[in-house]
């Protein structure tokens, strides 16, 4: 959810611009990414030092660095719940969590869903590339079975997660599906999601030109298409579920579902920390215990 500006100076790019630039592959989607997050930033107008990006580890994972804003690069997995603890203490900060389908779906999983279940006010932007391209291309979470890689040479055992479906019975209560190549489009959706009240999930396909020879700029280019435009009713849990299912020679990309009706956690159940009154608060006796 947006918060209100202090000034009435409107965001720019050059507002959101670092002095560090990303050293990721040429034509990785990470770039594309980065691109279309600052420029939904400056969509939204929200001042930067009301936005917070939290991210896990993993190549994407360095996307705080070349946006300027508030930025906490976590543990591996661990970006849902240190943006959980930042949304409670603060709920008029904008909360954006951006990670890769191994840190989110893989050692992340269990917040993952966890979060949605809350059904906190947090819109989280996982960079999907269904292989793990930061400790050089092991399959991921994402991968499809039989996905050759360094850590599968005779092809991947598992079956793939999928997000969508995960998303939408955990309790997400916007399920979009976007592609980092397709950035005006991918770009409604980010801001469509923070604007959203409650957790948001944005699952971005994308390429990786070093390591997944399997979903390429051609896999996608024959099967994407747009839910936008078509009959398609995102209110319905049962036909998201469908659509979620639906891989294979066409892939959808929009927005799967909505639910504009569920409160979020923090404004159901907690008020924020910033702003209460501590003067009279005495924290002495729980320091003399560690005397």
């Amino acid at each position: 959810m947006t918060v209100t500006k202090t000034d009435q100076k409107k965001v720019t790019l050059a507002d959101l611009t670092t002095k560090e630039y990303p050293s990721w592959c040429q034509g990785c989607g990470d770039h594309t990414i980065l691109f279309t997050l600052k420029n939904a930033l400056v969509e939204l107008d929200i001042d930067p030092h009301n936005v917070v990006i939290v991210t896990g580890i993993g190549c994407g994972s360095k996307v705080n660095h070349f946006i300027r804003a508030y930025g906490f690069e976590g543990l591996h997995g661990r970006a849902l719940p240190v943006a959980s603890g930042i949304k409670l203490a603060n709920k008029d900060l904008t909360v954006i969590v951006v990670g890769g389908d191994g840190d989110g779906y893989g050692i992340g999983g269990n917040h993952f869903i966890q979060s949605m279940r809350r059904n906190l006010d947090i819109t989280y932007l996982v960079q999907n590339n269904a292989v793990y391209g930061l400790t050089k291309g092991q399959y991921s979470p994402t991968s499809s079975k039989g996905f050759k890689s360094s850590s599968t040479p005779d092809g991947a055992l598992e079956e793939p997660i999928n997000p969508l479906a995960t998303a939408i019975v955990s309790g997400a209560t916007y399920v979009a599906r976007g592609y980092s190549m397709e950035t005006k489009h991918l770009q409604k959706l980010i801001v469509d999601a923070v604007r959203h009240k409650g957790f948001s999930l944005v699952d971005i396909l994308q390429i990786c030109t070093t390591y997944n020879k399997v979903n390429t700029w051609d896999f996608f280019k024959q099967r994407l298409y747009k839910l936008e435009g078509s009959n398609y009713d995102a209110t319905s849990r049962r036909g998201a579920l469908q659509k979620a299912e639906e891989w294979g020679d066409k892939i959808p990309i929009g927005l799967l579902y909505k639910d504009e009706h569920k409160p979020s956690y923090e404004d159901k159940y907690a008020d924020s920390i910033v702003g209460h009154d501590i003067s009279n608060v005495d924290i002495t006796p729980f320091l003399n215990r560690f005397r």
